[in-house]
């Protein structure tokens, strides 16, 4: 008997590890018909080969600078603390993006710059002003194009049914208020600006609220606990998609000054947990969700104005971003593997 479990336990690894190789050659494969399928897309437009300024390299910023590089653009990935480029095309350069002397100077000759990066989410209210000033004063100077990477947090809490891309902005919250404001000062520049808003994110070396709440518990097989109502549905956008629709705003031919929807996936929490247990191979952990009150308790006090996003159903209309730019939503499965993969 002891025999006959221990084969189980083998064919049972073999398994999970089988999987894990199909999943990773799928999102391997997925990626390079999406470049190829991108790098088609636009020799059909004819867009000129140029340069583009990406500022932010976080798992967005990142991804933006390699499919723009991928389609034979020059590209130049600024952030504070940048590492050494290994793509192709690519040109990493430190710069602090609320210097917009030094960011101008970088950007000479650029098509458009691609606002990316991310301030710590306790510090929105008094980092991303600094950040925004500095990239839109840059953009002006040179004459570039902005294109935003944002979410939908300017949308508040009394929004009824699917957000859509002229949804009117009425932030309840601080970091809403803040998204707001920070629109706001890109339409008044003099440079045409599109904000790309996106669902949570999921996706390879993402910070956000799966990996922060439930990743860690589901690897060790612990009791997870989330957010909200974990069956209410809720909108969930890959790093990859957003940076695919950033990439093809900046050659949106349509009025600028405009929002576009990054393409989501939508499904509960729950789902998403289920189907990740599943794919790493372990068990589906017991599920429960942290009350509002508790949040600060367990130190997530940045979590608590936001924790309507999780008590109700999120949807977000991402048709325009479909229709326009020709930009659909990878499957949920890919979104996930692509998260957990180094895990």
């Amino acid at each position: 008997m002891k025999g006959k479990t221990l084969r189980w336990l083998d064919r049972g690894f073999v398994l999970s590890e089988l999987w894990h190789f199909l999943i990773n050659f799928w999102h391997i494969l997925q990626d390079r018909i999406l470049s190829t399928n991108y790098r088609r897309d636009i020799e059909t437009r004819n867009m000129s080969m140029t340069k583009y300024i990406v500022v932010g390299a976080g798992p967005v910023g990142t991804e933006t600078a390699r499919l723009l590089a991928v389609a034979g653009h020059d590209v130049v990935l600024t952030s504070r603390s940048v590492q050494p480029s290994t793509i192709a095309n690519v040109k990493a350069m430190q710069v602090d993006a609320t210097d917009a002397i030094a960011l101008a100077s970088v950007s000479k000759g650029a098509d458009t710059i691609f606002m990316c990066a991310m301030a710590p989410y306790h510090r929105w209210s008094t980092d991303y002003f600094p950040i925004v000033d500095g990239v839109t004063k840059a953009a002006e100077t040179v004459g570039a194009k902005l294109v935003i990477a944002g979410n939908c947090y300017c949308y508040g809490e009394n929004v009824t049914g699917p957000v859509r891309w002229d949804t009117p902005l009425d932030p309840t919250t601080r970091k809403g208020t803040v998204r707001t404001i920070m629109w706001q000062r890109a339409l008044r520049s003099e440079v045409p600006a599109i904000e790309v808003r996106s669902g949570d994110y999921l996706g390879h070396d993402v910070i956000a609220t799966f990996t922060l709440l439930v990743l860690p518990n589901l690897l060790a097989g612990k009791p997870v606990r989330f957010l909200g109502d974990i069956d209410a549905t809720h909108a969930w956008a890959y790093t990859k998609d957003v940076a695919r629709t950033l990439a093809a705003a900046s050659d949106y031919r349509g009025e600028w000054n405009r929002a576009f929807h990054a393409p989501a996936q939508h499904a509960t929490p729950r789902e998403v947990i289920q189907k990740a247990a599943s794919m790493l191979g372990k068990p589906v952990p017991e599920i429960d969700a942290y009350a509002t009150t508790q949040l600060a308790e367990h130190g997530m006090q940045e979590f608590v104005e936001m924790a309507y996003l999780f008590d109700r159903p999120q949807l977000i209309d991402s048709s325009d971003a479909e229709n326009e730019l020709g930009i659909h939503a990878q499957s949920l499965e890919v979104m996930i593997a692509d998260t957990i993969r180094a895990a």
